[in-house]
Parts: C-alpha cells; sequence; structure tokens
C-alpha cells in the first residue's frame, strides 16, 4: 500500500518510511503489558479484547484526512493488535513439548508472512480500484475475523501445564542479549519486506502490482522458510546456533542484493527473493528461545519482552532506512543494513548452544 499512501497523502520518501514504522511505535508501548495480561488472565480473552479495538482503529485509519491523522490511527491499531504478539505464542508454548516447538512455534510464525502474502496480493487492487480507504477496512475486516477466530476456537493452557523457570524475565541478562540481536536482524528485514515495493515501483520502474507480487513471493518463501528452520532447530536441539547461521548468510544475500540493484531484473529479482526469504526466516527461532528461556507460565512476559525490542527496530529502522535512501542511494542502504545482521551473528555468539 506504500505507493497508494505516498500518492494520496504527498509524502516523501522520509514520510512513508514514518507510516511504515507507526504500527511499531503503538507496539513499543503494549507488547510487555499485553504479554503480562496474557500470563494473568489467559491468552483466548487477550486476543479477542485487542483485535476487537485494532480492528475499530484500522476503520479509524481508513477515514484520516491528513498525514498526522493516519500515523495516529495506525500508531493506536498497533498498540491494540499486539495482544496477539504474545498471547497465541504463550498459547503454543503450553501445547507441545521442548522437542516440537521449535516446528511449532515456526508454524505460528508463518502468520505474519502469510498475511502479507495476502496483504500484498489484494490490498493493491483494492487501493487502485475502490480506493485506498477500502485496502484498510479490509485489514479492519480481517482483524475483526482474527478476533472471532481466538474467542470461538482458542483454548487456554490449563494450570498444571504452566511451568516456569524464570522468576522475572525482566532481570535476565541473556534475556535482553537475545533481543538485542534479534532486534539488529528486524533491521535488515524491514529493509528488505518493507522496503522492496517502493523500491523496485520507484528505481527499477515495475508496475505497483508487478512490485507487490515480488514481495507476495518473499512472504510465501518466508514463511515456509520460518517452519523448515523451525524443524531444523528441533533436529539440532539448539536455538542460537540456527538464528547464528542465518544471520550470516542474510547480510551476504543483501550485500548481493545492494550489488546488484542496477542489474537486470533477471538477476536482481531472484537475489531479493533470497534476501527477503532469509530477512523473514529467523523469527520463529528468535521467538522459540525467548519463550523456552521463561518457561510456560511467564512465556507472555518474555515473548512480550522480545517483541517489544523488535518493536523499537521497527520504528527506528524504516525512518533512518528511508532518510539514507533519500541522501544516498538505494545500494549504499542495503549495505549499510547488511551490516545489522552481520553485527547480530556476533552478538549472540556468547549464547549459541554447545
Amino acid at each position: 500500500m506504500a505507493p497508494a499512501i505516498q500518492h494520496r497523502y504527498e509524502l516523501s520518501l522520509a514520510q512513508v518510511g514514518v507510516v511504515l514504522a507507526a504500527v511499531n511505535i503503538g507496539l513499543v508501548v503494549t507488547l510487555l503489558p499485553w504479554g503480562l495480561l496474557a500470563d494473568r488472565i489467559g491468552e483466548r480473552t487477550t486476543i479477542a479484547l485487542g483485535l476487537t479495538g485494532s480492528g475499530a482503529a484500522l476503520v479509524g485509519a481508513a477515514f484520516s484526512g491528513d498525514y498526522g491523522t493516519l500515523v495516529a490511527w495506525l500508531a493506536l491499531a498497533g498498540a491494540l493488535g499486539g495482544c496477539v504478539q504474545s498471547a497465541s505464542g504463550r498459547a503454543v508454548m503450553s501445547w507441545f513439548a521442548a522437542e516440537e516447538r521449535g516446528l511449532a512455534l515456526g508454524i505460528r510464525q508463518t502468520a505474519v508472512p502469510l498475511g502479507g502474502a495476502v496483504a500484498a496480493v489484494v490490498l493493491p487492487v483494492l487501493a487502485a480500484g475502490p480506493g485506498l480507504r477500502w485496502s484498510f477496512v479490509a485489514l479492519a475486516v480481517g482483524t475483526w475475523l482474527g478476533a472471532a477466530v481466538g474467542l470461538v476456537l482458542l483454548r487456554d493452557a490449563p494450570a498444571p501445564a504452566l511451568e516456569g523457570e524464570l522468576a522475572d524475565p525482566l532481570r535476565d541478562g541473556r534475556l535482553w542479549l537475545l533481543c538485542g540481536g534479534s532486534t539488529l536482524y528486524v533491521a535488515a528485514q524491514i529493509a528488505v519486506a518493507g522496503f522492496v515495493v517502493l523500491f523496485l515501483h520507484q528505481a527499477r520502474g515495475f508496475s505497483n502490482g508487478a512490485a507487490a507480487g515480488v514481495l507476495a513471493a518473499i512472504q510465501i518463501l518466508g514463511g515456509a522458510a520460518r517452519i523448515g528452520a523451525g524443524r531444523w532447530s528441533d533436529r539440532l536441539g539448539a536455538r542460537i546456533v540456527p538464528l547464528r547461521r542465518i544471520g550470516a548468510a542474510l547480510a551476504a544475500a543483501i550485500v548481493l542484493s545492494a550489488v546488484l540493484v542496477g542489474a537486470s531484473a533477471w538477476l536482481l529479482v531472484p537475489s531479493l527473493l533470497v534476501a527477503g526469504t532469509l530477512s523473514l526466516s529467523w523469527n520463529g527461532l528468535s521467538y522459540t528461545a525467548a519463550a523456552e528461556r521463561a518457561g510456560t507460565a511467564r512465556s507472555g512476559a518474555a515473548i512480550g519482552i522480545q517483541q517489544t525490542a523488535l518493536s523499537v527496530g521497527g520504528f527506528v529502522v524504516p525512518i533512518a532506512f528511508a532518510a539514507i535512501v533519500a541522501a544516498t542511494s538505494w545500494r549504499l542502504g542495503f549495505l549499510l543494513v547488511a551490516l545489522c545482521p552481520l553485527a547480530g551473528w556476533a552478538a549472540l555468539r556468547p549464547l549459541a548452544e554447545r
């Protein structure tokens, strides 16, 4: 939707970065409280309450008359929608044994790229046809359907299954190190998955639909990669080791995409697909590692901490990346962001399982 939003509100690239960051602005504030609430009242009620409110905020965004109002409504939608991050992960943690959680949480994490793939196909069509407003309304309807599914079908973990290892996840230094390394990874994810449509549309002359098709392919492949990474981690009996290996491969893939910025589309698009897939593949491993660090009883709080850290990156990175690209070039922007997963690979070394 980024090109349509840019045209509708007559925004600069830097302002588009703020719009893309708006959801994460809200998430930063509420993810930990949602996790604590899920630990207290259960996943089912938490998800139903949060997603209902998030859908209402998206309707507000649909009728925004100016840039500032749009950003405010999207921030509120993110703040309320953050309920699913901690609550759904906490549910899966309690449903599966340790040797199954990597795969199970990897499947759960495919919700993000799957939703992104659906959005990349449907929303540009709505924006180009009925109008941008209906794209936001469609998002609201999808959110309300999620609230209904959670209320009707989700079952909270039975009390005997809830066990905890960490008395207070907030005081665990290793959890915070995991959060820091993961935040460096998310910078690459946002630069590729968040800006690929704008890059291909503006810099390479792709139509909005064709550029969105590339994003849809990235989301689908990224979802499959999350499942594969989760299964891989179960077989290894480790989460951090595969997480670091993905970080190193991701840095190399983004460097290759930067080198090919001006190359033939037949070379550029496959490199972006590889970089995009890797940029989406790691989240389930980080998510699982955080949840297991705290145990099922406190996994809501631990996931809330981890997702808050990622959302801080999700708020800062789009604005910074857009500003760098506007001031220099797409090539330099991609080259600089490739340093982030490399730094994350180094930061996570003390946590690597032996």
